[in-house]
């Protein structure tokens, strides 16, 4: 099996919501499904601030996990569960060369 790198776009409710906490339970959130925690000084989340207009800005979160763990359905939809998140979607998926 090969690894998955995945990149989803991630809509708060409005431009007053806390970009930082969004973040942090997204990681939560992937760190569970992925089954890896991180590691000090190694990240392996990465997360782009993208502003969309008018004060909002959206989250890009790029992750890479074991094809094993399926498709991305069950974590784009814990993540639009979380509180102040309106939408989640998948923008890139690919498998790793190497």
């Amino acid at each position: 099996m090969a690894d998955v790198i995945v990149t989803l776009k991630i809509m708060p409710a409005g431009p007053d919501k806390d970009m930082k906490k969004i973040e942090s339970d997204a990681k939560e959130v992937i760190y569970e499904f992925t089954g890896e925690k991180p590691e000090e000084g190694k990240e392996t989340v990465k997360v782009v601030e993208e502003p969309i207009g008018f004060g909002l800005k959206a989250l890009k979160v790029t992750f890479v996990y074991d094809e094993k763990r399926g498709a991305t359905d069950p974590v784009e939809e814990k993540i639009g569960e979380l509180e102040d998140v309106e939408s989640v979607e998948a923008t890139d998926v690919r498998r790793a060369l190497g």
